[in-house]
């Protein structure tokens, strides 16, 4: 038989030659699915970006919004508690412009008296139930957040601005002041001793050495 022709195509497909429109053709895809990839990462990292920004302010949101509703529900009596406050500011005028001698003479208004302080303690209990409590200041030092003072008082037996008059009492509600307290404050008197820092500690025994007392004369141990 006679040979059949070889086919003169060659059976494996050869690499394109650099350079070639084949090879220019590939390299133009690479680049294009590259920068598509690239477009693709960069937007994804966007969106993840907006997406935690969105999930932080909804955090702050929905804490700004339970502070606001325990705020309301704590303070929502405010103005109410004020008014309240009159009554309480009337019964203490009563128990304070009645003498004791008339009343220790006269049983009936001793009595009405006592019903009137009684009244009072339970008017205080119910507002400090409802978180309305009444300042202490008599004594303390003067602090123009909780209390506003009317005018001074010269003395030289207690430390300069303290406490020694309170004309009207002051309320808080919460960790709010409702009204200051109206208060005399004292003038001339020695400065007050100054505010230990936190943290400071405090010294050891009476000032004659560690745990030493006044009166120990023996040498201290070493």
């Amino acid at each position: 038989m006679p040979d059949e022709p070889s086919d003169p195509r060659p059976n494996d497909k050869q690499p394109a030659q650099p350079g070639s429109p084949e090879a220019m053709a590939s390299n133009e895809a690479s680049a294009e699915v590259t920068g598509d990839l690239e477009a693709l990462l960069a937007e994804n990292t966007d969106m993840r970006d907006k997406l935690l920004r969105t999930m932080a302010d909804m955090e702050n949101l929905r804490r700004r919004t339970e502070r606001e509703k325990e705020d309301t529900a704590r303070y929502a009596i405010s103005n109410f508690a004020r008014d309240v406050l009159t009554i309480g500011d009337n019964l203490r005028r009563v128990i304070e412009h009645v003498p004791e001698e008339a009343a220790g003479k006269d049983p009936a208004l001793k009595s009405f008296l006592e019903g009137v302080a009684l009244t009072e303690r339970e008017l205080l209990k119910m507002m400090e139930k409802h978180g309305v409590t009444r300042l202490e200041p008599m004594g303390q030092r003067f602090d123009p957040n909780q209390q506003q003072a009317m005018y001074e008082v010269p003395t030289t037996d207690v430390p300069e601005g303290t406490v020694v008059q309170v004309m009207q009492a002051g309320f808080t509600i919460g960790d709010r002041v409702l009204r200051p307290a109206l208060v005399a404050v004292s003038k001339g008197g020695p400065k007050p001793a100054p505010t230990p820092k936190a943290g400071a500690e405090e010294p050891q025994g009476n000032g004659f050495g560690p745990g030493r007392a006044a009166n120990d004369d023996s040498p201290a141990k070493g």
